[in-house]
């Protein structure tokens, strides 16, 4: 029998149908495992975890069939309570499935610690200017010592301790400059 006659027979057309049913019942089975193997109808809305702290934020997702992953703490945010979520992934409204994780990025309990810089010597501008660029606030209250220069650092303050070059206090406070007042006959010296 040739290849055109065996393409004419039945028997040619029998396992051709045979074939395309087989194919037809092997995809509509596959899709319709996938849709329950994938929950493709299912829908959870994300809530909005921000400013939650990390207990909340658990107790909220376990009842959503919901994970969450720390990634890191950012800067300080004073708008923030402390330890709290600031951002999140997937956006708050995203809807996801069961058991997906939500990533969290947390605002730490605190400013970080900076480094005093040397200013001795210094002029008020430039101590201004660096502090200011490092991330400290400059007291409106300044102090002023006999110097024979004017306005320029001859220490620094926190909290009532002077400060020296070198120690760390937390970023974003407030620093009072002590400053020569340009009347005194000699370079001020600090007596410890």
């Amino acid at each position: 029998m040739s290849l055109f006659q065996f393409i004419k027979s039945k028997s040619f057309f029998k396992q051709l149908l045979i074939a395309f049913v087989g194919l037809v019942v092997f995809v509509l089975a596959t899709m319709k495992w996938l849709d329950i193997s994938t929950n493709h109808d299912q829908k959870i809305e994300v809530p909005n975890l921000g400013k939650m702290s990390l207990d909340k934020v658990q107790i909220t997702l376990e009842e959503l069939d919901l994970k969450y992953v720390v990634l890191d703490s950012t800067s300080y945010n004073s708008k923030f309570p402390k330890k709290s979520v600031i951002e999140q992934s997937p956006d708050p409204g995203d809807f996801v499935k069961e058991n997906r994780k939500i990533y969290l990025t947390l605002n730490p309990s605190g400013y970080k610690d900076v480094i005093i810089p040397n200013l001795l010597g210094k002029t008020k501008r430039q101590a201004i200017s660096q502090l200011k660029a490092i991330g400290f606030r400059i007291s409106s209250n300044e102090i002023y010592v006999s110097d024979i220069a004017k306005n320029v650092v001859r220490g620094l303050k926190f909290k009532g301790k002077n400060l020296k070059t070198g120690d760390k206090i937390p970023k974003n406070s407030s620093i009072i400059l002590k400053l020569g007042d340009g009347n005194g006959t000699r370079r001020y010296i600090e007596k410890l």
